[in-house]
């Protein structure tokens, strides 16, 4: 068949290659179907009928993939987006402004301790219809955060300071790759793990590292939580409190699900739209689509029972009772109504800041964490900041500083860190006090928690997130 008797089945000109190395591939499979006659203009017109049904045909998959490609729109023009902040490096806009070119996108917003990522930056909201895109949430799904208020007074932390720093080095474990031994439980284990292939595959690794913290700026730390009046969503009268503070997220599984989904997208990604790299989408009709959403939300209860558990273990050693806390996501995608109708809305290195929603926003190993109250601002898709927001490459900072010296003036001024490294020391990061002025109409501020006994993970390993 040549490219004119190909236009008159349906077939697209920019298609027609793609048509005829999949007949040329039938031929060669001994299927008895030639290059042209009755049956091959059949098959061909079956497919160009509906190319959603051979997409994963071993013969036929690649030219119903570029069909599928040819039919999804293009936007006339790239989708605007406000930044919250000006202490912004200009490679995190370009980021965003190459998200803003993903023709399913139709919000976006920049927070305000946005810094370089991979696809979009940290600190990048996007809202898609009717599509997901993997490295939108990011390779550590679900990372979170978890405040635990504690019954114990503030006097306890000096008073029972090794008791608090033995929890903190007994309670979990850090490192890229880390296992927990023993091996912990948790209802989340019990789910259908057989959701998709790799979650099925990466079940017992999830199992061996369920209470661990991983590496890069994870951390879990014992502080003191000042509440200036009393607060019923929290049930906490006004006071100060000492709390359990970590950050971590869905480990060694979430990564393969990220790495595994964002392959599947970039390898349907249209021709024409291969700029885009890793910000290339699933459709959620698609069945790539529905397995990635089913696995990234299975990711999400691993991340908050992960936490869960290495709260329990850290408190249980610490001889303490949790009585208050708060909770969230910060890389994660949710089907959210926003402009009168349901998109998915991307948040990495974003916290769900929607009225009335509790989150947490964390400084440094040196500086304060904020527990916040969304507003609800549209404009920012219903987002804040995630944290303070690097300022610094890693390298530049192992470069720069010794932590053995950062952490002798730490120690000076009340903060003592029991491991961590160079490149998370709090002149990388950006003063968390000017990123929370520049979110004032995103959130409100109903507690400060400042962080007096730190761990994150001492051996130099790479961040995961």
């Amino acid at each position: 068949m040549n490219r004119k008797q190909l236009q008159k089945l349906g077939v697209p000109p920019d298609c027609a290659r793609a048509a005829i190395q999949a007949l040329f591939k039938a031929a060669e499979q001994g299927t008895g179907l030639g290059l042209k006659g009755k049956r091959a203009r059949q098959l061909v017109a079956a497919v160009v009928g509906n190319p959603r049904a051979h997409e994963t045909d071993p013969i036929w998959g690649e030219f119903a993939r570029e069909l599928l490609a040819a039919a999804t729109p293009v936007a006339h023009e790239p989708i605007g987006y406000r930044t919250w902040g000006d202490d912004i490096d200009t490679a995190a806009h370009e980021q965003m402004r190459v998200a803003c070119q993903v023709p399913n996108a139709v919000g976006a917003a920049l927070m305000p301790d946005a810094h370089v990522g991979y696809g979009l930056p940290i600190g990048g909201v996007l809202a898609c219809e009717n599509a997901v895109i993997p490295y939108a949430v990011g390779v550590d799904i679900a990372c979170r955060m978890k405040l635990s208020v504690l019954d114990k007074g503030a006097e306890s932390l000096t008073k029972d300071f090794n008791r608090y720093k033995e929890a903190l080095l007994g309670g979990t474990r850090f490192g890229v790759g880390v296992e927990h031994r023993p091996a912990q439980s948790h209802p989340v284990m019990d789910r259908d793990w057989n959701v998709t292939r790799i979650t099925r595959e990466r079940k017992d690794t999830a199992w061996k590292q369920l209470g661990t913290s991983g590496s890069g700026n994870h951390f879990v730390e014992f502080g003191l939580l000042s509440l200036a009046q009393d607060d019923k969503q929290l049930g906490l009268a006004a006071g100060e409190y000492v709390a359990l503070l970590s950050h971590s997220g869905s480990r060694g599984a979430g990564a393969a699900v990220c790495s595994t989904y964002s392959q599947i997208a970039q390898a349907s990604l249209p021709k024409r739209f291969k700029d885009l790299g890793r910000l290339a989408w699933l459709d959620l009709d698609s069945e790539a689509g529905q397995e990635y959403w089913l696995a990234m939300n299975l990711m999400g209860e691993y991340a908050s029972a992960n936490h869960a558990v290495i709260h329990r273990l850290v408190c249980k050693l610490a001889g303490a009772e949790i009585i208050a806390g708060v909770e969230n996501h910060h890389n994660f995608a949710w089907k959210e109504r926003h402009q009168g109708r349901e998109l998915i809305v991307h948040r990495k290195g974003a916290t769900p800041a929607g009225a009335g929603v509790l989150g947490v926003i964390p400084g440094t190993m040196a500086d304060p964490a904020f527990v916040v109250r969304g507003l609800g601002n549209q404009h920012s898709l219903d987002s804040a900041a995630h944290g303070a927001g690097r300022r610094m490459s890693r390298k530049k900072a192992n470069d720069m500083y010794r932590f053995q010296t950062v952490r002798k003036d730490l120690e000076a001024r009340g903060v003592h860190v029991l491991a961590a490294g160079s490149d998370e020391v709090p002149g990388v990061y950006k003063d968390i006090r000017e990123v929370m002025a520049a979110q004032e109409d995103l959130v409100e501020t109903i507690a400060r928690f400042d962080p007096k006994i730190v761990r994150m993970c001492g051996d130099g390993s790479r961040a995961e997130d």
